[in-house]
């Protein structure tokens, strides 16, 4: 199989190797407009500290280092596999705390504040760590950043320039569809979609097959934040409060149409608080045709589901392209091994490290030689490739969205009011409006 590059206009989904190097490249010219979120740590002893290139790492030996990690799946197996390498090359050992997802951010923050920081720690966001995370430059050299492409760069610094985190990959939002019920139903998939064809094609395999749901998407303001991107405004950009009440009823609309036409469930948005709430269950029990998720479940179904599937372009409505996001590991200046855990982001971090956790959990690259060179996924190969020429579809804007440091306080607030409107306690209009109200109070505050 080789590896090359190609551009979106160029790629094919029949050939076994994405290329990322066209679309990848747009992607991260849109990231360069994004707001990293956040202001690092003081960098507690970098004084002291050699970069890792120049470290005697014989003094590592007998060490312990904590790693607070939360996982989408596939990728808990690639990371404990990295982790016995570098446990073995440095002879170390490596403590792995997995928390859920849902629960990363509080559990970190009481951690912090009870003085039992881990070393590091795998994290969506970097904005709720301000004031706490390792400074990595007098650890891993300025240089070190230019190792990643532009984009996630401004992801990967603080207000000053310095890095506090490393992005560890690349995701970007969009449809699954069970082929075996859209084939038992006699409809055909296009190959693309409006919103109101998606809805009405999965109406009809719904209504053909018999199954609970025509639509589920995940509890999760950055999966809702797809459709306000579709419709053409956002939360928050650049620090600011941007989002439009009217655009953002509109673009809504359909799902709350769904949702009370008992074609989407009601009952998952209104469990759990403002906290994330998975479909992947809903759509792996064949419950609903069509499920708005993303590309870190395509290794998730390639080994559970007992269906056909695939992935499918996002549906326009304004605008098309997903809702791109990624994760970062970050260091904490209050943990006890910075030095060993500046050389293990490194490690975790390095082109072969990335290549085999990206291919195997279904991610897309943030290193500017893989972006450069392309990879090969060992599944589902064609199905990601739907995700990378997605890419290119999504504004400039969504990217800035995504790395605002407002962007998780106003997520959560969509969650909520979104629920409200689902519980029939407001209607979509109004909601927005509060909405555009609370945004303007935490930017405000922030």
């Amino acid at each position: 199989m080789s590896r090359h590059s190609v551009s979106r206009t160029n790629f094919t989904p029949t050939r076994r190797t994405v290329a990322l190097g066209g679309t990848a490249a747009l992607a991260a010219t849109a990231l360069a407009a994004c707001n990293p979120g956040g202001s690092g740590g003081s960098g507690g002893g970098a004084e002291d500290a050699a970069p890792v290139a120049e470290q005697d790492t014989a003094e590592f030996a007998g060490k312990t280092l904590s790693y607070l990690y939360f996982t989408d799946g596939p990728d808990e197996q690639a990371t404990r596999d990295l982790i016995a390498q570098f446990e073995t090359e440095y002879d170390v050992t490596v403590e792995l705390e997995i928390v859920p997802f849902s629960d990363i951010t509080t559990t970190l923050q009481a951690r912090l504040s009870g003085d039992q920081a881990p070393d590091v720690a795998r994290v969506a966001a970097t904005a709720p760590f301000a004031g706490d995370l390792l400074l990595l430059d007098d650890y891993l050299g300025a240089d070190y950043l230019s190792e990643f492409t532009e984009g996630v760069q401004v992801g990967m610094t603080d207000a000053d320039g310095k890095i506090q985190a490393i992005a560890s990959d690349l995701t970007q939002n969009g449809p699954f569809v069970n082929t075996d019920l859209f084939e038992q139903a006699g409809v055909a998939l296009p190959e693309a979609w409006t919103w109101e064809e998606m809805v009405d094609l999965a109406t009809q395999v719904q209504e053909a097959t018999g199954t609970e749901f025509a639509f589920a998407m995940d509890k999760s303001g950055h999966r809702l934040s797809t459709l306000l991107s579709q419709g053409g405004t956002y939360l928050v950009q650049d620090g600011t409060s941007s989002l439009d009440p009217a655009a953002a009823a509109t673009a809504l609309q359909p799902l709350v149409d769904m949702i009370e036409a008992g074609t989407s469930p009601a009952d998952f948005w209104l469990d759990s608080g403002a906290k994330y709430q998975g479909a992947n269950e809903v759509f792996l029990a064949q419950q609903t045709p069509v499920y708005l998720s993303g590309n870190w479940q395509v290794a998730q179904f390639d080994a559970n589901a007992e269906f056909g599937w695939a992935t499918m372009p996002n549906p326009t409505q304004v605008a098309g392209g997903g809702f791109p996001g990624g994760k970062f590991m970050v260091g904490f200046t209050a943990g006890p091994e910075n030095q060993l855990a500046a050389t293990f982001l490194q490690f975790m971090n390095s082109t072969e490290s990335q290549e085999a956790f990206i291919t195997a959990s279904a991610f897309m690259p943030t290193r500017a030689d893989l972006t450069e060179s392309g990879v090969e996924y060992p599944v589902r190969n064609e199905e990601m490739g739907v995700f990378v020429t997605d890419l290119g579809e999504t504004p400039a804007e969504a990217y800035a969205a995504c790395y605002d440091p407002n962007f998780d306080a106003a997520a959560q607030e969509f969650i909520s009011e979104f629920a409200e409107v689902i519980a029939g306690n407001k209607d979509l209009a109004t909601a927005m409006e509060d909405l555009r109200t609370s945004i303007d109070s935490i930017v405000e505050q922030a």
